[in-house]
């Protein structure tokens, strides 16, 4: 092979690797917004969870009837089809404004379970 053959498919070569390593995205520098919205929404329906837990062992050990535990499971379900009805309006998290807001209502509702 002569040399002129030589060096252009040595050039071609660098700048195929070249166009490779150029072209490569950035590594992820932390989590996007669409992310941490959808954390936002997971902390929600884990906090619903806790107090809905907490609302059965309350009934279980007697410290008020099934119909009252029934409301307050009622009440959760309510909140947590209020959470899922704001996310899906925003590709599935949700904004501060709304965890806050979401939150509040948990506060009360966690006021009436007993803690």
């Amino acid at each position: 092979m002569s040399r002129i053959a030589r060096a252009l498919a040595a050039s071609a070569l660098v700048s195929t690797l070249a166009a490779c390593v150029v072209n490569q995205p950035p590594p992820p520098s932390g989590p996007t917004p669409h992310q941490i919205a959808v954390e936002r929404l997971h902390q929600v329906d884990g906090r619903i969870d806790n107090l809905g837990r907490r609302i059965d062992a309350h009934v279980n050990q007697g410290y008020y009837p099934p119909p009252q535990g029934n409301a307050l499971h009622h009440r959760l379900d309510d909140i947590r089809g209020e959470a899922h009805s704001m996310a899906a309006q925003h590709g599935g998290g949700l904004s501060p404004d709304e965890q806050r807001v979401l939150n509040q209502e948990l506060d009360q509702a966690a006021h009436a379970v007993g803690e």
